[in-house]
């Protein structure tokens, strides 16, 4: 089976395949893993799929041990405080929280062994039939796989290739996301800090990471629209200066070194919303099949679930595309809607407020709890009891 992406679904869904006892090749357009990128949370169930990897030792390992965060005034002084124990872990800093890229690398280093990895290299074209996937590669190799599944990403290549233009499923919730790395000259310890300018849809956020002397820099801001090429860094990095300016904090401060960082990101704070998520013999997990956006905090989860899940009724079915991929949809279906929705809700929630502007979410409402409980549980982990299961250990 071949799987483009290898970054978080990807990955996973390797894990379970070569479980399942399929032969898995990973391809990644990066030359290699990319580092960084910005903290990624599990909680619930999402933690459940982690024990059954055997994974919860070495993921822990790697998490940020982060206390908790602060929203903070643009004088520094405390408006808030978030808790790690907040509701057993699974709060607005969850106790599995962990910098996306090192969460890759525990899943690629549990992988390696047993999965062809094959990076700097992208699906350039590709035709199915009724047995198999032909696929041509960028480098120009070509081959055959039973299946195929994007894993790629909010962007994702293959979605475009075999379901049509991004325009068609991206949702752009009125905001953009920035982060990267800084030195940690703020005296950062374990806590978050926030600053939210409610009056322009901005906040400057700075977390810390398990490098003490580095911090993990945010920004978000308010965009109707969004039309910087995803891939342009210098048009993104003029944009977030020119949106940024003004915030007052630290802002300035970390703007500094927007220059000299290893690992900028920018784009749109956007899900990604099908009516189906297959095509034949060709699938889709992840932020390729169903983003969430990070106003959701559950982009992780929804990957490391549907994995799981996906691996297992394609063999539940005997490996038929057609069972397996259904199968996989109708359970994750319902799981996905519900963090949609909390992903839309929060995004709202930082709109600007305007002459029309309607009353933003009320969050203390029985209902809402009620959402947050099926965005983080509301989903059945089948054992897949006669499935087959390697039982590869994971490594130490």
């Amino acid at each position: 089976m071949l799987v483009a992406g290898a970054s978080i679904a990807g990955p996973a869904l390797a894990h379970w395949l070569r479980r399942r006892g399929a032969e898995v090749t990973v391809v990644e357009r990066a030359p290699e893993l990319r580092p960084g990128g910005q903290a990624v949370d599990a909680r619930g169930v999402a933690k459940e799929v982690i024990g059954r990897m055997g994974l919860d030792a070495a993921v822990r390992a790697a998490c940020t041990d982060t206390a908790g965060a602060h929203t903070v005034d643009a004088d520094g002084r405390v408006l808030e405080t978030f808790s790690v124990d907040d509701y057993g872990g699974d709060g607005f800093i969850a106790d599995i929280e962990i910098l996306r890229g090192d969460l890759s690398r525990v899943l690629y280093d549990d992988t390696r062994d047993g999965v062809e990895y094959v990076f700097g290299d992208r699906i350039a074209g590709l035709t199915q039939d009724a047995d198999g996937v032909d696929v041509v590669f960028a480098s120009g190799d070509r081959r055959r796989f039973d299946l195929a599944v994007g894993a790629d990403g909010l962007h994702s290549s293959l979605r475009a290739l075999v379901f049509g233009p991004h325009e068609r499923f991206l949702r752009h919730l009125g905001h953009v996301l920035a982060f990267y790395s800084v030195p940690n000259e703020f005296g950062l310890d374990r806590w978050l800090l926030e600053h939210q300018d409610q009056a322009s849809g901005r906040s400057a956020l700075l977390r810390p990471i398990q490098d003490a002397t580095r911090a993990m820099a945010m920004f978000y801001f308010a965009s109707a629209d969004f039309d910087v090429d995803h891939r342009d860094v210098e048009a993104q990095k003029a944009l977030l200066r020119e949106r940024m300016t003004g915030l007052g904090w630290l802002t300035e401060d970390i703007l500094a070194h927007l220059d000299d960082t290893p690992d900028f990101y920018l784009d749109q704070v956007a899900q990604v919303v099908m009516d189906r998520w297959s095509s034949g013999r060709v699938g889709l997990l992840g932020d390729s099949a169903f983003s969430s956006s990070p106003m959701s905090g559950q982009g992780t989860g929804l990957a490391l679930v549907g994995a799981y899940l996906l691996a297992g009724e394609l063999a539940a079915a005997g490996w038929d595309p057609a069972v397996g991929f259904a199968r996989y949809e109708a359970r994750m279906r319902s799981f996905v809607e519900a963090n949609q929705e909390i992903g839309r809700l929060n995004a709202r929630s930082r709109d600007v407020p305007g002459p029309d502007a309607g009353p933003g979410p009320d969050f203390t409402g029985e209902w809402f709890a009620e959402l947050v409980g099926r965005a983080i549980d509301g989903v059945e982990l089948p054992d897949y009891a006669g499935v087959p299961d390697s039982g590869v250990p994971a490594k130490p």
